[in-house]
């Protein structure tokens, strides 16, 4: 298969997009974008906002066109089931029908896990900001083509608050933390098989870092540090940590999904 065609799907509403764009230099989607191309330059992709009506009908009609879809981060709760979150579900549950390849990313994966029939839930012990340490590939993931040439444990930039805390009934847990039981994810629904990450290979961990220093006085009031000097220990240990991750190991994962919808 050449030129790939891939759906994204943008999980900020557009407050939410502009505190992104402020730290990324771009929307979640069109950071996507940019590096989906530079690792497939020949790819074409679509962008669609689940809050926009006539821009899901458009997807919808034409989902048969599309090699893989994949569902990106965002700074919603999935617990306060707003109308737009109820929008986002029900792209997925739309998706899942028509035998699709999906990537779920961080708020991707609590958003199709709950589409499949699972639960998210704030996190029980503490949440990711900007970085997630340790991560460790289970021997399911370790068989499991995502995680194909990458290390059994790494550190990834990781940025969510929320955490599935139950799976849907076929789903395998592939990889964990210390923070989240579930960092990677498999399942099917329907005729559609999901691979799901509750981290960003798609983020630089300078995106992280600014993200945090944009929510630093919510993370501050939230008790996730004792004080601003951890505050400013855990930024300058995520510095120390970019100078480690090279692109391919940080986007390992999108490479394998992409070799795996190309196959």
């Amino acid at each position: 298969m050449t030129n790939l065609n891939l759906l994204i799907v943008e999980g900020n509403v557009k407050k939410d997009s502009e505190i992104f764009t402020k730290a990324a230099g771009a929307s979640v989607s069109e950071n996507l974008k940019n590096l989906l191309l530079k690792l497939e330059p020949t790819a074409m992709t679509k962008i669609v906002h689940p809050g926009n009506d006539l821009e899901v009908k458009s997807v919808l009609d034409e989902i048969y066109i599309f090699d893989g879809i994949i569902f990106t981060g965002g700074a919603m709760r999935v617990n306060d089931q707003t109308k737009e979150i109820k929008k986002h579900i029900h792209l997925a549950k739309e998706c899942f029908k028509h035998n699709k390849k999906i990537l779920a990313i961080c708020w991707g994966l609590q958003i199709c896990v709950t589409a499949a029939g699972g639960n998210v839930s704030p996190g029980k012990n503490g949440a990711h900001l900007g970085i997630a340490s340790n991560v460790e590939i289970n021997d399911i993931g370790k068989k499991h083509p995502i995680y194909k040439d990458k290390k059994n444990f790494f550190n990834t930039p990781a940025f969510n608050f929320d955490e599935v805390n139950k799976i849907p009934s076929n789903a395998r847990i592939l990889s964990s933390d210390k923070i989240n039981n579930v960092m990677g994810l498999h399942f099917y629904v329907k005729s559609s098989e999901i691979w799901g990450l509750q981290y960003h290979p798609d983020y630089h961990y300078k995106q992280t870092i600014n993200l945090a220093n944009l929510r630093k006085q919510k993370i501050l009031d939230n008790n996730y540090f004792n004080n601003n000097n951890d505050f400013e220990n855990h930024i300058m240990q995520i510095e120390i940590d970019e100078k480690k991750l090279s692109l391919k190991d940080r986007a390992r994962e999108i490479i394998n999904w992409l070799n795996f919808i190309k196959a």
